[in-house]
């Protein structure tokens, strides 16, 4: 367990390092989970106690809605909280460890002057200052205290990452990484598969036999009818008699009132399917009473312009005919989809081991498609590879083989011909661009080398009973 905390600590931590957020609060409560039993102590650093209902008012600041807690509860989402917790506290630690110090004087022209208090004139304005205070509920005593944490930690991060001054040589060579040109040879992959079209009949049929339970859909029998004011009640009129013979049809459906006498009594006329499954994804009144197969047998839905009373009288599993025409076209694209899979995962071995060669690549061009080259301009050239793939092509080195694909998921057997470099130039503007992001280079490697510091300088415990208490009462 603990060492889960650190782990998530030190993510956290090293976020935190780089964005210094006010948030504003808002939660529920949590009832008397915690009012019995040893149970005040959730997490110790050194000898300083993080109690339950420090991890309480800590959830509260997080605005974090409770269903997402309990969707997420077994997925370590209560841990990710408290090592975010612990990592804040790390923190206070070590600013009082070093002695940071922030005056009031100093403080309040920091508040002063933040772009969020000030009119239009520039002026520090305490009808905005006010006003933001009561919409994020907060009491000045609360925000100031927050500030202050904010303002010390940011200190705390000038002092371990402040004063950086990235080398010449290390812009250098960000900046030829993102601009070198790169020049490759690309094999459309798509005109090389085994068309759908080309599939045969029997394919389809052991493709069938092969996957049967997979392949299994569900056939409804059922019957329906749509309900509007028009057939109801004679107008066109959403009125209270509308709906109060909607709440008559509703309570006679929860009493297990026959279908066919409710809608003989109303005087609607129903519509009846058979052996129906949906042929799209495209949403119908059929396809809605499919959803519900599995659960009310007779219902009445609400919908946008109408209400639908349904009764389904049959359920059955089976896999559909290759006569149905777009269960054949699922199938010629599942089976086609699989032999792509099969290609790319062969060649990808091939390349992986070494054994892919020239040959290889222009035996493959000269069977089914042509060779085509391009001059990769930069990593943000993407007119014909998507951003990822660019990634993975400027990390390769000259004559390597890879697959890649574009935005469209079409796939590209590629190899790298050439690379050429560009000089930075002495452009001010350009140079400070890339010095500022080999700086914040340097300083995300010491933020998580001062994270992993302080998760080893300071004694951490975890009351892992306390924990599991506050996970059941999610679950």
């Amino acid at each position: 367990m603990l060492k889960n905390i650190r782990n998530f600590s030190n993510t956290i931590t090293a976020k935190i390092f780089l964005f210094i957020v006010a948030v504003p609060f808002v939660f529920w409560g949590m009832g008397d989970v915690f009012t019995s039993g040893n149970t005040n102590s959730l997490a110790k650093i050194n000898n300083r106690n993080i109690s339950t209902q420090d991890f309480i008012d800590h959830i509260n600041k997080l605005n974090i809605n409770e269903s997402l807690i309990k969707d997420k509860i077994d997925q370590n989402i209560l841990e990710e909280i408290l090592g975010r917790l612990i990592s804040s506290r790390l923190l206070e630690q070590e600013i009082k460890e070093i002695n940071l110090v922030i005056s009031d004087k100093i403080l309040a022209e920091k508040i002063k002057s933040n772009t969020n208090f000030l009119d239009d004139k520039s002026n520090f304005s305490r009808t905005k200052y006010e006003k933001f205070l009561i919409s994020n509920n907060l009491t000045a005593n609360e925000f100031e205290k927050s500030f202050k944490e904010n303002e010390f930690q940011e200190e705390l991060f000038n002092f371990v990452g402040g004063g950086i001054k990235s080398p010449d040589f290390l812009i250098d060579t960000i900046y030829k990484d993102d601009t070198k040109q790169i020049k490759v040879d690309y094999i459309n992959l798509e005109n090389v598969y085994k068309k759908e079209k080309q599939l045969k009949n029997e394919d389809l049929q052991n493709y069938v036999g092969k996957n049967k339970e997979e392949l299994k859909r569900d056939f409804i029998d059922f019957s329906y009818s749509k309900i509007t004011p028009k057939n109801l009640i004679g107008i066109d009129e959403y009125n209270n008699d509308f709906f109060n013979k909607i709440d008559e049809i509703e309570t006679n459906l929860l009493n297990q009132s026959n279908f066919n006498e409710i809608i003989k009594s109303y005087d609607l006329k129903s519509v009846s399917k058979i052996k129906y499954t949906p042929a799209s994804q495209k949403e119908t009144v059929e396809s809605k009473i499919y959803n519900l197969r599995n659960n009310e047998k007779a219902g009445l839905i609400d919908g946008d312009e109408y209400f639908i009373i349904y009764k389904i009288e049959n359920v059955i599993s089976k896999v559909p005919s290759l006569d149905n025409e777009e269960f054949e076209k699922e199938i010629r694209k599942l089976i086609y989809n699989k032999k792509k899979f099969e290609f790319n995962t062969k060649i990808l071995k091939q390349i992986n081991e070494d054994k892919f060669f020239d040959s290889d690549f222009k035996k493959i061009a000269s069977e089914k498609t042509k060779v085509n080259t391009i001059l990769l301009e930069s990593k943000n050239d993407t007119k014909v590879f998507n951003s990822e793939s660019l990634e993975l092509i400027y990390s390769l080195p000259i004559k390597t083989f890879t697959l890649v694909t574009d935005d469209e998921k079409n796939v590209y057997l590629i190899k790298i011909l050439s690379h050429s470099i560009n000089e930075i130039s002495e452009d001010n503007e350009l140079k400070n661009l890339y010095s500022l992001e080999s700086n914040n280079l340097i300083k995300n490697k010491i933020f998580q080398s001062y994270d992993v510091y302080l998760n080893s300088k300071y004694d951490i415990k975890i009351n892992e009973k306390t924990l599991e208490r506050v996970k059941n009462y999610f679950r």
